[in-house]
């Protein structure tokens, strides 16, 4: 195997994880951004329109000509969150210089102690998931892309590096990661991440392999 260090973030799969940002006028670029830091820090039930048109100083008639509801100005919140956790994960992947796909993997559960510094309210998905009870909301093709888009980079690196039974190992990763992020947050468990790092890392080296 050719080890890859020039670029590492091209270990990632970024086909069908995120599509084109619709482009925003000035208005809307405030009202995103308003809303983006209210939905995360108050919770998105407890945030009203008219709270998001008053922090980004429009009409309540502005917020809806340029978004149409607020359940679709959610569904705007968390596909920008999704592009920044993977140019997050672009400026991670840079700094560590993965040279395997299991150092991807684990490259992955490293990232979660940088992110959760600047994400002290938990993973954005999971809390819009705990709030959205309807399975038709705007949102929710959005929250289960993202975690299907991380189910799958885990397939798709267990692959590469060989591992036998890769859609349970994938199921085993995910559930460690995301099990960080809820810990982290529920169970006010600071270390969470690096005690997922561990366990994902006990786990890689002793899964099967596939036999040449």
């Amino acid at each position: 195997m050719v080890v890859h260090q020039a670029r590492p973030w091209e270990w990632l799969n970024r086909t069908g994880a995120e599509g084109a940002e619709k482009v925003l006028t000035p208005a809307g670029e405030r009202i995103l951004t308003a809303a983006s830091t209210l939905f995360y820090e108050q919770g998105i039930r407890a945030v009203g329109v008219d709270t998001i048109a008053n922090a980004a100083d429009v009409t309540k008639k502005t917020l809806y000509d340029r978004f149409g509801s607020k359940d679709n100005l959610i569904a705007a919140y968390l596909e920008r969150r999704n592009r920044v956790w993977h140019v997050f994960l672009d400026e991670q992947l840079a700094k560590l210089r993965p040279g395997t796909p299991e150092e991807v993997i684990l490259a992955l559960f490293s990232a979660l102690t940088e992110w959760m510094a600047e994400s002290r309210r938990g993973c954005g998905f999971i809390n819009a998931s705990v709030e959205l009870a309807a399975p038709d909301h705007p949102a929710m093709p959005v929250i289960v892309a993202q975690k299907r888009w991380m189910r799958a980079e885990f397939v798709a690196q267990a692959e590469l590096a060989g591992f036998d039974r890769v859609g349970e190992l994938a199921d085993r990763l995910l559930l460690l990661h995301e099990g960080a992020l809820v810990s982290y947050r529920v169970a006010a468990m600071e270390h969470a991440p690096e005690v997922a790092h561990r366990a994902a890392a006990d786990l890689l080296a002793s899964w099967p392999r596939v036999s040449a």
